[in-house]
C-alpha cells in the first residue's frame, strides 16, 4: 500500500428501512488511523452508502492529510462508478450527497475502487453495529482517531481456536490445571452493585426510566443491564488443544471441578437470569451454576460456538501442515471461513442477534450468559468498539468470566475479563 486509503459501506434493513454507515481510515502502512460510524434513522442502502463515503473522507480531512493520494474502496458499485464519472445520478435525492462528497474529494488525490463485500468487513461490521442502534430506534454514533495494526502476520498471531493456544504458543488452559493465581478476587457480588468502569468511544441513546445508577466516565446516568460471560470447563478436546466448535464432547472431570468454582464463586452474586450456549460443555457448567443459584438455564442456540468445519478436532500444527494457504486466509480475514465452516464474520451477526434479545428481555438485570470462546470475544469486541483484528488480541482461560455493563443512554462498558481467581482460590 503506497497511499492512503478509505474504505466505507452502508445499508438499510428494508431498503428503505433502519440504516446506518461505517468508514475506516488507513494509513499507508496499513494502520487504521480513523474511524466513523452512525445509525441515520429511515433511510435506503445508497444514501447510507454516500453517507459512509462523506464520513470517510470527512475523517481524512480533519487529520490535517489534504492533497494526499488516496485510494477510496466501497462495495457500492454506483457510489465508485458514480464518484469516477463513468455513471450518470439519475436519482435527484443523491445528488447533494454526490455533490458533498465530490467537494470533499477534491482535497485529496482520490483513486475510486470497487471491492468484494468480503473484502469490506471492517467498514461492513460498523455500518451494522449502526443498522442494529437504528433498528432499535436509537441514535449511534461512534468516531476515533487511533493506531491499530490492520493486518497480523499467522506465525506471531495467537491461535483463534475455541480449546487453547496454538502448539508453539503460550501455555494453554490445560497446563495450567485448575487455573490463574490472581492477587485479588475481582468479581465480587459487589460488582453488579456498583455499575461504573473504563470508557468507550461509542454512544447509545434512547428514552428510558429515571436514572438509578451510573458511569461516572461516560456520563452514563441510567441503570445497567450487565451480562456476566462465563466460558465453560474443561474438555477433552482442550487437553489436547484441539480446534472445538459444533462437535459436542462433555466436560472432563477437571472441567466438572472449574464449572463447581465457578457456580461457588457466583452462588453470592445478584444474578438474574441464566443464558446457555445448546452445545454439551457449557450447558454442563451451566446446569451447574444453576444449582447453586436455583435460577433456571435458558438455552440461546445463538451463543453456540463457531462452526471450524473441516477443521474440527484437530490441531493448529495440523491444520497448518494441510490447510496452509486456507488457514493464512482465515487468520487474516474475518470474512473468511475454514473449510465447510462459518467465519467469525457470519458468527457475529447471530452473536449481536442473542445480545439483544437478552438485553431487550432483561433490562436493568444481571444475565450470567455461559458460552464459548468465539461469542465472549466477539461480545467484547463489540462492547469496547474495537475493530475485527482486536480479536486477536484477546486470551480466555477455561471457566473465566468477564462482565459488560450496557446502559441505554451510554456506551457499554467492559468491567471484568478472563478472571479466573476462583480457580485458585474457592469462594
Amino acid at each position: 500500500m503506497t497511499t492512503y486509503s478509505i474504505e466505507a459501506d452502508g445499508g438499510s434493513r428494508g431498503n428503505p428501512g433502519p440504516a446506518g454507515y461505517g468508514a475506516v481510515v488507513y494509513a499507508p502502512d496499513g494502520t487504521v488511523i480513523a474511524e466513523a460510524a452512525e445509525s441515520i434513522g429511515v433511510t435506503t442502502n445508497n444514501v447510507a452508502e454516500y453517507r459512509g463515503l462523506i464520513a470517510g473522507l470527512t475523517a481524512l480531512s480533519g487529520l490535517g492529510l489534504d492533497g494526499v493520494p488516496v485510494e477510496v474502496r466501497m462495495d457500492s458499485k454506483l457510489v465508485i462508478e458514480q464518484m469516477a464519472g463513468r455513471w450518470k445520478i439519475k436519482n435527484e435525492g443523491l445528488r447533494p450527497l454526490a455533490t458533498e462528497a465530490a467537494a470533499l474529494a477534491r482535497r485529496f488525490r482520490v483513486t475510486w475502487t470497487w471491492i468484494p463485500r468480503e473484502r469490506n468487513t471492517h467498514a461492513d461490521a460498523l455500518a451494522n453495529e449502526a443498522m442494529d442502534a437504528a433498528a432499535r430506534g436509537e441514535k449511534w454514533t461512534s468516531t476515533s482517531t487511533h493506531t491499530t495494526t490492520r493486518i497480523f502476520d499467522a506465525d506471531t498471531h495467537p491461535a483463534r481456536e475455541d480449546e487453547g493456544p496454538a502448539a508453539d504458543g503460550p501455555p494453554g488452559p490445560a497446563e495450567k490445571a485448575a487455573g490463574t493465581p490472581a492477587e485479588t478476587d475481582l468479581l465480587d457480588a459487589s460488582l453488579f452493585e456498583s455499575r461504573t468502569g473504563s470508557v468507550s468511544t461509542s454512544t447509545r441513546t434512547e428514552t428510558v426510566s429515571p436514572a438509578k445508577t451510573g458511569n461516572l466516565w461516560t456520563g452514563a446516568t441510567r441503570v445497567a443491564t450487565t451480562l456476566v460471560l462465563l466460558r465453560h470447563g474443561q474438555t477433552p478436546l482442550s487437553v489436547e488443544k484441539r480446534f472445538s466448535g459444533l462437535g459436542d464432547p462433555a466436560l472432563t472431570e477437571l472441567g466438572e471441578a472449574q464449572a463447581e468454582k465457578a457456580a461457588a464463586r457466583l452462588a453470592g452474586a445478584k444474578l438474574d437470569a441464566i443464558v446457555s450456549s445448546p452445545l454439551a460443555r457449557a450447558r454442563q457448567t451451566a446446569e451447574a451454576v444453576a444449582e447453586a443459584t436455583g435460577l433456571p438455564v435458558h438455552v440461546d442456540d445463538d451463543l453456540r460456538e463457531i462452526d471450524f468445519g473441516a477443521w474440527e478436532g484437530r490441531t493448529f500444527a495440523e491444520i497448518r501442515d494441510r490447510w496452509p494457504h486456507e488457514m493464512n486466509a482465515w487468520l487474516a480475514d474475518p470474512a473468511v471461513a475454514p473449510p465447510g465452516g462459518e467465519s467469525f464474520q457470519s458468527a457475529g451477526h447471530r452473536v449481536r442477534r442473542a445480545r439483544e434479545r437478552i438485553l431487550a428481555g432483561h433490562p436493568g438485570e444481571t444475565v450470567l450468559v455461559v458460552s464459548h470462546v468465539t461469542p465472549i470475544k466477539l461480545l467484547v469486541r463489540y462492547a469496547l468498539n474495537a475493530p475485527p483484528e482486536a480479536l486477536y488480541h484477546m486470551h480466555l482461560d477455561l471457566a473465566c468470566l468477564s462482565a459488560i455493563d450496557y446502559y441505554s443512554d451510554g456506551p457499554s462498558v467492559l468491567r471484568v475479563f478472563n478472571d479466573t481467581a476462583h480457580l485458585t482460590f474457592p469462594r
